[in-house]
């Protein structure tokens, strides 16, 4: 590309960047929320560019995940990914091992990907100013979630008659074996990846409760909640000093309606019986999420809301030329880049494809990253990365590990 066109392209971005900022702000100053912290990123304070969040379970955190991709393509930062034999995850269910990261992607500033929480090796790898971040979900709707889309890799739950959720439910001992590879994806899950023991004994054990709470809080500046996603963001935004367009999202990885099991009598109940740890830990962190917004006040707290949630209209608008999101399946998504993965062929993840004669240059690639699935947006970050890697480090060896 071409110095002149270089400068354009900058030019173009800046443009848009200012423009964003400009209507946000003025919005913000005619609602009265202009004289708050939360209305606009902090005057004269940078943003804050080292994060590192935790990817837990079917918890809404590949959309987050792709927030922070880019976010830390727009600034040029460098973002921690696998090493090719651990695929898009970091050797997930191990602990966190700093060897687990590819080499032309240290130091990092931003760690996205899925692991289990090691908090000494992830530590040594980060920045001393890093904020931890992770996500939680309700446990009945995450469980109903998991139970389908880990179908095919969970013994526990390929044991149970006809893969029937509700016979699980009935009598989990019979089917459960917690000393299976996989049997992390049949209990406690987001316990097991924030590195509690999922197989406690004794279930409910309160001692035990009040001491992984304190391990988790003293290690996240900020547990996010599914079911409270933009509430999560406003938070997050004010933790990191971010303009509003930072935290724009589309929602990623979500499954066609059909593939969704319906969740009637007992079963909510049972489900948080038999996830006891994860229960308690949603309970908790969802009852600090709102003592913190009601710290931030919430007239304003609300009034942002509707502004990102109009920022996000347009957007959609914007990329997709109508107001309503279009939800396609895999067959009708003609863009293969743009083509989540699919754990099953009962479990159908939507995805999205982009309108032909749609938005063009920095704003086209903007909706395409936004709707870009993990697995893809992955392998380009790191080829990106390997890039400019081996063009600072020439006399560098390729990793045998590396691609």
């Amino acid at each position: 590309m071409s110095q002149k066109k270089i400068f354009l392209v900058l030019v173009a971005v800046s443009t848009v960047s200012l423009l964003l900022h400009l209507n946000w702000t003025m919005l913000a100053f005619s609602l009265g929320c202009f004289s708050l912290p939360l209305s606009v990123a902090a005057p004269g304070k940078p943003k804050h560019t080292s994060v590192a969040f935790l990817k837990t379970h079917k918890t809404a955190s590949s959309t987050v995940q792709n927030i922070l991709f880019r976010f830390a393509e727009r600034h040029n930062l460098t973002v921690a990914l696998p090493v090719p034999s651990c695929g898009h995850l970091f050797c997930y269910p191990h602990m966190f091992s700093g060897c687990f990261v590819h080499p032309h992607t240290v130091p990092p500033d931003i760690l996205a990907s899925h692991t289990r929480l090691n908090v000494g090796q992830m530590r040594r790898l980060m920045p001393n100013d890093t904020r931890y971040v992770t996500i939680l979900r309700e446990p009945a709707a995450m469980f109903e979630s998991q139970f389908s889309y880990f179908m095919q890799v969970c013994q526990s739950f390929q044991r149970v008659p006809n893969g029937s959720l509700e016979e699980f439910l009935r009598h989990p001992t019979l089917y459960y074996r917690a000393e299976e590879n996989d049997s992390m994806y049949a209990r406690n899950m987001v316990a097991f990846d924030l590195g509690g023991d999922k197989d406690h004994q004794p279930a409910g054990d309160s001692e035990y409760v009040q001491g992984f709470v304190a391990r988790i809080e003293s290690v996240f500046s900020l547990v996010m909640i599914a079911e409270h996603f933009d509430e999560s963001l406003v938070l997050l935004r004010r933790l990191l000093n971010w303009e509003p367009e930072d935290v724009l999202y589309l929602k990623l990885n979500m499954r066609k309606e059909e593939s969704r099991l319906t969740l009637h009598g007992p079963m909510p109940a049972q489900i948080r019986a038999w996830n006891w740890l994860d229960s308690a830990l949603y309970d908790h962190f969802n009852a600090t999420l709102w003592r913190q917004l009601e710290q931030l006040g919430r007239p304003c707290v609300e009034r942002e809301l509707r502004l990102m949630r109009r920022m996000r209209k347009s957007l959609v608008r914007e990329c997709f030329g109508e107001d309503t999101l279009p939800l396609l399946s895999n067959s009708q998504i003609r863009n293969k880049d743009l083509r989540p993965w699919q754990p099953s062929s009962k479990v159908a993840i939507v995805g999205y494809d982009l309108p032909v004669n749609g938005s063009g240059g920095q704003a086209k690639d903007m909706c395409v990253k936004m709707v870009m699935p993990e697995l893809q947006y992955s392998r380009l970050l790191l080829k990106s990365q390997m890039i400019r890697y081996r063009r600072t480090h020439p006399h560098a060896l390729t990793p045998k590990n590396g691609s």
